[in-house]
């Protein structure tokens, strides 16, 4: 029974994970806490690093957190909260910075429905360089609207 709770609060929390990435992108990233993020839309700069990549610092910093604080008596739910966190945290690397961004040249190719999409969806958000008016969505939780011939 306990690792089915475990297993629950893994998927748990990757889900919440897609609402934080949401509510932070929206309220935090476009909000108070826009001179970090503004030259993910404003690529004025020549490096690899961009501030903005101190919000996944953060997240991992969280998730690790989680795990080192695991105990078996006390913390028991460390383990699947901070490897849910974690998850995400690959998922949303691989989709954002990997096969929409290409910061690693991999995925160039896919090309199904799903991918398109999520291209698009980003793209429109990208177009808006300022902090206002920049549509926000999760990663994987893309409105319905830019999956346009499947």
């Amino acid at each position: 029974m306990k690792l089915l709770i475990q297993i629950l609060v893994f998927i748990t929390a990757f889900c919440v994970m897609e609402f934080m990435a949401w509510f932070t992108h929206k309220y935090v990233m476009h909000g108070f806490l826009w001179t970090l993020h503004k030259d993910h839309h404003h690529k004025k700069h020549n490096s690899w690093w961009e501030r903005n990549d101190l919000f996944f610092i953060f997240y991992a910093i969280v998730s690790m957190t989680c795990i080192m604080l695991h105990d078996a008596e006390t913390f028991w739910l460390g383990f699947p909260i901070g490897f849910g966190i974690l998850a995400y945290g690959i998922a949303y690397f691989i989709v954002h910075d990997i096969f929409i961004h290409q910061r690693f040249k991999l995925f160039r190719n896919v090309n199904n429905w799903y991918a398109k999409g999520v291209r698009r969806a980003h793209k429109i958000h990208h177009k808006h360089l300022g902090k206002e008016e920049g549509e926000c969505f999760g990663m994987l939780v893309v409105p319905f609207k830019y999956f346009k011939n499947r």
